[in-house]
This record gives structure tokens, sequence and C-alpha cells, in this order.
């Protein structure tokens, strides 16, 4: 029975060591991707401003990420609640785990949205947000336009690379999550 107990133990102390050694070499954070360039060129097009709730923007972004990601083994779903939150899995050992992060949107000038992190929920883990980003950047082949910035723990969300049939470019104006109000320019070239 104590040959046991010391096997068993000596066994945990191995997994242990392993997860943290995997934490400890995912906690090493790459240069993050750069943001792309606005395009400052002015072109002949008509306007037009939509107004989304949050549940609306939740659908849209959903339809989007489904079908850009359809075929990754790693689910992630968009939640737009008091903040934004992306929902997905992170598998230890065998162990699946939810994972749970929240973000702050913040309209940049070029009306594209920044997704600054703000939470974190792993099961009942402590890791750093910016190593979960890194997972995420290095577990989910994400669209083109959703760049991942782990070292700033932060989304960046290109809405003029969105693919919309046309010539249509999407900005945002205004986010207002507690007015649950949020203004969206479609811009339809001339």
């Amino acid at each position: 029975m104590n040959l046991w107990k010391i096997a068993f133990f000596g066994l945990a102390g191995i997994v242990i060591a392993a997860v943290v050694y995997l934490f400890i070499l995912l906690g090493q954070h790459d240069d993050s991707a750069p943001i792309p360039k606005a395009d400052d060129t002015i072109k002949a097009a008509n306007y037009l401003t939509v107004r989304a709730t949050k549940k609306d923007f939740e659908g849209i972004a959903n339809t989007y990420i489904q079908k850009a990601i359809n075929k990754e083994p790693l689910p992630v779903t968009m939640l737009v609640e008091d903040d934004i939150i992306l929902l997905s899995e992170l598998t230890v050992f065998s162990y699946t785990l939810p994972v749970k992060m929240h973000f702050d949107p913040i309209v940049r000038e070029d009306g594209n949205l920044t997704l600054k992190q703000s939470k974190l929920e792993i099961g009942k883990l402590n890791i750093q947000p910016a190593t979960v980003l890194k997972i995420l950047k290095d577990s989910v082949d994400l669209p083109p336009w959703m760049v991942v910035r782990p070292k700033e723990e932060e989304l960046f969300i290109d809405l003029r690379a969105l693919p919309i049939s046309g010539d249509l470019e999407v900005r945002a104006k205004e986010f207002n999550l507690d007015k649950d109000e949020i203004i969206l320019e479609i811009t339809i070239p001339k």
C-alpha cells in the first residue's frame, strides 16, 4: 500500500511539473502583430448609419466568426452583455476547461474596434490573460479581420476587412453597451 502511494504521488508530481512547464513555455510572449494601417484616402461614397442592439451585434459577429473558423476544432463564440465575452475551451491533458474572456470595446478613430481584455475565467485556474490570448492565437486560425495581440492583452477587430459582398465597408461610430446602443456606418461606394 505504501508503494502505491509513493507511485501515485510521484506520478502526480510529474503531471504538476509538466503543467507548470507548459504554462511557462506558453507564457513566453512573441511580439504582437501590427494593427493594419487605416486607409485615409477619400472615396466618393454614400453612407448609411445603422443602429444595432447588443443582441443584433452578437448575432452578426457570431455569424462572421463561425463562417471564418467553421473547420477549427476549438469553438469560439461571442456574447455581448455589459462587456464583450469570448467563450472557448482549453484542453490540458485530456481535461477540457471552459474559457471566458471579458473585453471592453473601444471605438478607434479609424472606425475599427479594439477589445481590451478586462477579466479572464478558466475553470479555477489562474493564468495570465496574455498567455490565454497567445494560446488562442496559436490554436485557432482566426479570420484576418481578428488580430490577437497577447502582449497588449487585446483583440483588434478590423471592420473594414469583413468579407461583405460588394465594396461595402463598415465603421463603428459608437459602442455604448450600458445604453444598448451600437452605431455602425456602412460606406457604399458610388
